[in-house]
């Protein structure tokens, strides 16, 4: 798994993992579908930041790492 997120794309996506982990926790999300379309796109945003990894930028061929 060769890593392929760079600092400022690590950011925003761990900033909007964040948002919609309060948006849900604090209950502004009403729909229960809704609420956990959030929680999975939070989770996959904080898990791809931590790991420096995208899978979908591999099969893109994006690498916003600065080398």
């Amino acid at each position: 798994m060769k890593k392929n997120v760079g600092n400022t794309d690590k950011l925003i996506r761990l900033i909007i993992a964040v948002i919609l982990f309060v948006l849900v926790y604090t209950g502004k999300i009403t729909n229960s579908t809704t609420e956990y379309v959030f929680l999975v796109v939070a989770l996959i945003a904080a898990i791809t930041s931590l790991l420096n990894y995208c899978p979908i930028y591999s099969i893109l061929k994006i690498n916003t790492l600065k080398k």
